[in-house]
């Protein structure tokens, strides 16, 4: 084989093999494969040229019919390549046809007049090629780079030096075969530069696109290398640390927002997402710009590159505003309107926070003062005279007080008072009450002389817990109202269970848990919209032998403290379960039941299998039992609560949270567990329908349908409360407006008028 031919083969296998290769990175350069292809197609030329020169003229016709398949595949792909180099569309019938085309007037042209005849037709035909892809290039209002513009002329120019083997036959085949070469380099090199070429204009373009749409994001982004250099940062960002410009956002300037103590934390995240060891980080904080102006920050760190350089892309996200007002939102649900001091939510919070176990017992007061007959004064002045009464008795006692006694305002005319100390922390506080009731409060220019019954209980003399604790000062507030005037009175060893014989009550619950004493009833749960059924409550009732009607809130916390809840728990789910059972067997429709569940239960990690055995038992399917939960509940041990929820989530059991808006945390609680419903606590349904208390309510249940949680209200007494809890959002009401809770035989007669409204609308 001549020289010239080798060498026309390599430059066309090296150039294809580029071209593919610059494809097979980038398959946005459709161009490189088409032309790269070609190249390997045109390969095949000087090696059938080749053969035809070694043998005889049977071997001819062959090797024509393969010259002419070949410079039909190299003139299909190269008008493919320019096409799409052109941005220009070419079908695939157009295609076919191009390449039939092609073979077809090769084949005629060597069948008729040999190599001479078919060298002039192939020049002709790239001539005509070459001339269809200047134009498509160099065509006037088509934006092209200067590499794409030298296609066309090189493609003219690769057809016309085949004319040389026309006129010279073989005495020009090597100046043929010699440019053809050099201007298939030439070629290839302009393609490389071309594809490189777009190549960067589309990395500008992404580069542009993402500078829009940062400029344009309401979240601010910085990208920084490592803790040393701030290298991009969107407007929002610069407005986010009161900046203008990029220069005065600086890696110290952004350090003093972050306080000195998680200085060393932050910088350790940032160098652990630039290195790789962690994908991506993400935290929240409360921040300080340099003018003192306070925010709460969202932040996302991840990995990325800037110029080559690893460095960490920073999303901050400005949730001051949505922070202020779940901060609002948890203050309110804290105070008191009235005197804008701590409730009793907050009272028991705090007295939980104090008995929390240490290695050291830190001894407290607590005193539950009540105003004497105030309910007489109301009557005789009103009852807006008494709220400002009311609200200069809290302004009062926060001012005599020390600054680190908590003074709360529990409900009516009940005060709270906390303070660290033994018993001489409590004489000086009742003597500063004492003092203080001596003299007279001047209201709307009256003088009011007040009188109040002071109940005190000592941490951890009177009791050990918070709410023992609570009961035992409010039994000894009660054993005060009997002295007449200002009087007090210490809680003794006996009030930490309040004022009956607790005891005596224990030892009969015992007996009581698996006999007739302790009963369910169900009150209805109805359609804020329709009245209509759409669930029960299970409320235990405890019916006494020769005492009567005990109270729920004490037998429970009996069973409580003596271990006994879980047995009593257990029993109440399955006589549920069983009248729902009785229920499904007897009538036609039933609804779901909900049952209550202590904080004690969800503590035993089996309790989602006693549920389970429990259904199983009584043959009822898990959607007609609904267990609702309070805050206290998951606060004790949120991981595990979770756990359990998500188990009997997944059994098909709806899990609900009762008396929600008694404490903050269900607040954060409720990002957490995968809940079906809350039920809005009395406290909060009562005021209604009070502008404020709607605000509160709608608030609830605003944040409750971004959560895709089901809301109940409960406490429901009116009908100005039930339309107010309907148009705040509250899809379900539960209260003595409906009904008070029902024996089994009376609950039934509502499924049943449930069943006969059904059939009257089908």
């Amino acid at each position: 084989m001549p020289y010239g031919l080798i060498i026309n083969a390599a430059v066309s296998l090296i150039m294809g093999a580029a071209l593919v290769y610059v494809w097979r990175r980038d398959r946005t350069q459709t161009f490189t494969r088409y032309i790269g292809f070609a190249n390997l197609a045109h390969l095949l030329v000087p090696l059938t040229y080749a053969v035809l020169d070694r043998h005889a003229e049977p071997v001819h016709t062959v090797g024509w019919i393969v010259l002419a398949t070949v410079a039909g595949l190299y003139t299909t792909l190269l008008i493919l390549g320019t096409a799409h180099l052109a941005n220009r569309v070419v079908s695939k019938q157009v295609s076919v046809a191009i390449f039939l085309g092609v073979v077809a007037i090769n084949a005629l042209a060597l069948q008729w007049g040999g190599i001479h005849l078919g060298q002039l037709a192939v020049a002709t035909i790239n001539t005509m090629v070459g001339v269809l892809c200047a134009y498509w290039l160099w065509k006037p209002g088509a934006t092209r780079s200067s590499s794409e513009k030298w296609v066309g002329p090189l493609l003219v120019a690769l057809g016309l030096i085949q004319y040389i083997y026309v006129f010279f036959l073989d005495p020009g085949a090597d100046i043929q075969s010699t440019l053809g070469t050099l201007l298939r380099m030439a070629l290839g090199l302009v393609l490389l530069n071309a594809a490189l070429e777009r190549s960067a204009m589309d990395a500008s373009k992404l580069r542009h696109r993402f500078e829009r749409l940062a400029a344009r994001s309401l979240q601010g982004i910085m990208i920084s290398i490592g803790d040393r250099n701030i290298v991009y940062a969107n407007p929002a960002c610069l407005a986010i640390y009161g900046v203008s410009s990029l220069a005065e956002l600086t890696v110290s300037r952004v350090a003093k927002t972050i306080p000195e103590a998680e200085r060393h934390h932050v910088s350790a995240i940032i160098a652990q997402v630039q290195s790789g060891e962690i994908s991506d980080a993400k935290y929240e904080a409360e921040r300080h710009r340099a003018d003192g102006t306070t925010l709460w920050l969202r932040v996302h760190y991840f990995q990325t590159e800037w110029d080559g350089d690893a460095a960490v892309q920073v999303l901050i996200t400005d949730d001051t505003h949505h922070h202020q007002a779940n901060q609002a939102l948890i203050q309110q649900a804290l105070r008191d309107e009235l005197t804008g001091l701590p409730n009793r939510t907050a009272l028991l919070n705090s007295l939980r926070e104090r008995c929390l176990p240490r290695e050291t017992t830190a001894s407290f007061v607590l005193i539950l003062m009540n105003l004497d007959r105030f309910k007489l004064f109301n009557e005789a002045h009103g009852p807006s005279m008494g709220d400002q009464v009311l609200q200069a008795v809290g302004t009062a006692l926060r001012r005599i007080m020390a600054a680190d006694c908590e003074v709360m305002r529990l409900a009516g005319d009940e005060f709270a008072l906390v303070s660290a100390g033994k018993g001489d922390a409590a004489v000086a506080m009742v003597s500063a009450v004492k003092d203080l009731l001596s003299q007279p409060h001047m209201v709307a220019g009256q003088e009011i002389f007040l009188d109040a019954s002071l109940g005190i209980a000592l941490y951890p003399n009177s009791a050990r817990d918070a709410e023992s604790l609570l009961r035992a000062a409010n039994a000894a507030m009660h054993v005060a109202k009997r002295t007449p005037g200002t009087s007090y009175r210490l809680a003794e060893k006996e009030f930490e269970r309040g004022s009956s014989n607790a005891f005596e009550q224990e030892q009969a619950l015992r007996a009581a848990i698996d006999s007739a004493e302790i009963y369910l009833v169900y009150q209805p749960k109805v359609d804020a919209r329709t009245g209509r059924l759409t669930s029960f409550e299970a409320l235990a009732r405890w019916s006494r032998p020769d005492f009567g009607e005990v109270s729920p809130v004490d037998f429970i916390a009996a069973a409580e403290r003596t271990g006994l809840i879980n047995a009593l728990g257990k029993s109440l789910l399955r006589r549920a379960c069983q009248q729902i059972a009785a229920w499904h067997a007897e009538y036609p429709v039933g609804v779901p039941v909900a049952v209550n569940v202590s904080p004690l239960q969800l503590l035993d990690p089996r309790f989602p299998n006693v549920v389970a055995q429990i259904l199983q038992d009584c043959g009822v399917e898990p959607q007609w039992l609904t267990l609702e939960i309070t805050e206290s509940s998951a606060v004790q041990n949120l991981a595990q609560t979770i756990a359990q929820v998500e188990q009997l989530r997944q059994m098909g059991v709806q899990v609900a949270m009762d008396d929600f808006g008694t404490g903050f945390s269900s607040l954060n609680m409720l990002r957490s567990l995968h809940l079906h419903a809350v039920k809005i606590d009395r406290g909060l349904i009562d005021p209604l329908p009070s502008p404020d208390a709607i605000a509160v309510v709608r608030a609830i249940c605003q944040l409750a349908e971004a959560l895709h949680l089901h809301v109940v209200a409960e406490g429901v007494e009116t009908p100005a409360q039930a339309e107010a809890a309907r148009l705040a959002g509250c899809g379900e009401l539960q209260g003595f407006l409906y009904a008070k809770p029902l024996h089994p035989e009376h609950a039934a007669q509502w499924m049943v008028s449930m069943a006969d409204t059904h059939d009257a609308t089908l």
